[in-house]
């Protein structure tokens, strides 16, 4: 993957976060730019549970994908492996936790600058 991929994402996402959704679930947010843009990133069927159960380790019937419309959004919110705060928990405000996904699409066709 290339410095050139990840950037065009910038095409399709607002913006790309992540963060803690209590002590035992962690949310990604992904704002597309337009309605046009979100009917792409969910033609693509990247942004699925079974996708964020391989990336995360966790049962996919425990992830939850919504899509806001109004918003040209998809929110994903999944369990945490270790509850915040733990001994073992290496990102405690889940800051962090969108960096695979980041990897996963900019290696996708959402990154190439192809329409799927």
């Amino acid at each position: 993957m290339t410095a050139e991929r990840v950037q065009r994402l910038t095409d399709t996402f607002r913006l790309i976060r992540s963060k803690d959704a209590g002590p035992f679930l962690l949310t990604t947010d992904l704002f597309c730019h337009d309605a046009a843009t979100l009917r792409r990133v969910l033609d693509a069927g990247v942004v699925t549970p079974a996708t964020f159960g391989d990336l995360y380790g966790v049962d996919p019937a425990s992830v939850e994908v919504h899509v806001v419309e109004s918003i040209h959004a998809i929110k994903v919110s999944f369990p945490r492996p270790v509850p915040s705060g733990e001994l073992a928990d290496d990102d405690i405000t889940g800051g962090q936790t969108y960096g695979p996904l980041v990897t996963l699409l900019a290696a996708s066709s959402l990154g190439d600058g192809r329409t799927p």
